[in-house]
């Protein structure tokens, strides 16, 4: 079993086994407790009192939080995770499927999860009204290759040349995660997922939208004057050296999006192979993106 109060003392092994430092882990912590009393507050009369009954491994507030941190950073299997702690491995399943909702709904009322649906960038904007920049970029992770397949072809990126599943990232100029999409296949492509799911309507005036040029044809739907997009090189030819200057402007720039998605893959569960079932990846990528706005709300 791991010896959490040895790993408190050092911010280095918290950053590595948690993705979090001291100080943002003994923040989070009574945010943790106080959701979990409020719940068993709310549910009906106890025959005995609370914390009765026979003493789990993970018998702490701070061992509970440190678990599904440590899930989520390393990404171990069940089986090594088992061995860890000292647990069957079906225990270990039991953890994440009861801590990972508490987690998210501690960060949810910490105010760091983005959002997920929006009907346009206005809905967006009526929660961050001061923004006036916005980029986005897309983001992919590997998962095992689908057995049939109809769901090997819809899953299949071209760009990755593997089998993926992917969101769009939107976030500000000061790397807070804005909006995650939902998760996606792999073949569909990043501009076509943001247009179904509307973020280029309704876009605010003096609002501009910083993309990539995987984006080509955004222009078509914003007012050109409202869109930052690197120049594309013509096929055949080459960009001139003014064109080139711009690229390199934008992309300066259009960095934190990148940053931001780095925010997100310290996590280990976004960088492996995705190995749970369909649809928690989905909620981890929102966990591990309120994680880097709870970092970023509190560096």
């Amino acid at each position: 079993m791991l010896d959490i109060n040895r790993i408190l003392k050092s911010n280095r092994q918290m950053k590595a086994l948690t993705g979090m430092n001291i100080v943002e882990f003994e923040l989070l912590v009574p945010r943790i407790d106080d959701f979990i009393s409020l719940n068993i507050s709310s549910r009906k009369v106890r025959k005995r009192r609370i914390g009765g009954g026979r003493k789990g491994v993970l018998n702490s507030m701070e061992l509970k939080l440190f678990f599904i941190l440590f899930y989520l950073k390393v990404y171990p299997t069940y089986d090594l995770a088992s061995a860890i702690f000292g647990v069957d491995k079906s225990r270990v399943c039991r953890w994440v499927k009861e801590l990972l909702p508490i987690l998210e709904s501690t960060l949810e009322r910490s105010y760091a999860l983005p959002k997920r649906k929006v009907q346009s960038l206005k809905d967006l904007f009526d929660s961050f009204p001061e923004t006036k920049d916005l980029f986005i970029d897309g983001t992919e992770r590997r998962i095992n290759r689908p057995k049939q397949s109809k769901n090997q072809r819809k899953s299949y990126s071209g760009k990755q040349k593997s089998h993926t599943r992917k969101n769009i990232v939107i976030c500000d100029e000061d790397r807070r995660i804005m909006y995650v999409s939902p998760t996606k296949n792999g073949k569909v492509h990043d501009f076509t997922q943001a247009k179904k799911e509307l973020l280029f309507d309704n876009v605010p005036d003096k609002v501009c939208l910083w993309v990539d040029k995987g984006f080509q044809g955004i222009k078509n739907i914003v007012p050109s004057e409202q869109v930052e997009i690197p120049h594309k090189k013509p096929k055949g030819k080459s960009l001139s050296a003014d064109q080139k200057q711009e690229n390199k402007i934008i992309s300066s720039l259009r960095i934190v999006v990148e940053h931001a998605i780095g925010g997100i893959k310290r996590f280990g569960c976004m960088t492996q192979k995705y190995r749970n079932h369909k649809g928690k990846d989905d909620q981890m990528i929102k966990l591990c993106a309120g994680l880097w706005n709870f970092h970023i709300q509190n560096s």
